[in-house]
């Protein structure tokens, strides 16, 4: 078993990624995983990602307020536990286009499967 306390979750900094607070949960720095890990990330208003792909599947649930969900060709607004899966290559952009911090889970693999 491997626990994370939310007080001592180690920050990262993704790339691409403004006005927002990453902290791992599990896998990574936070501790073992074979398959995956878990992100939580704070959006401030404003906050988001850059329109960008991995070749790995990703996981969100929206944790409290609202983040909007854009890809190459759909926009959708996820509210709270709310969530939507990306498939590898689908490009995604995360923006907080309110004037309230919002929080998401994120669930993706360490690589693409073979």
């Amino acid at each position: 078993m491997n626990i994370t306390r939310y007080g001592s979750a180690p920050r990262y900094h993704p790339p691409k990624h403004e006005g927002m607070s990453c902290l791992r949960l599990q896998g990574h720095e936070a501790g073992p995983s074979s398959d995956l890990w878990l992100g939580l990330s704070h959006l401030l208003p404003g906050g988001g990602t850059t329109l960008d792909a991995s070749g790995v599947e990703k996981m969100y649930v929206v944790l409290d307020g609202e983040v909007t969900i854009r890809t190459g060709e759909d926009e959708c607004v996820l509210q709270r536990f709310d969530s939507v899966r990306l498939a590898p290559g689908e490009q995604r952009q995360l923006i907080n286009n309110t004037n309230q911090p919002a929080s998401i889970l994120l669930a993706m693999p360490y690589t693409a499967p073979t």
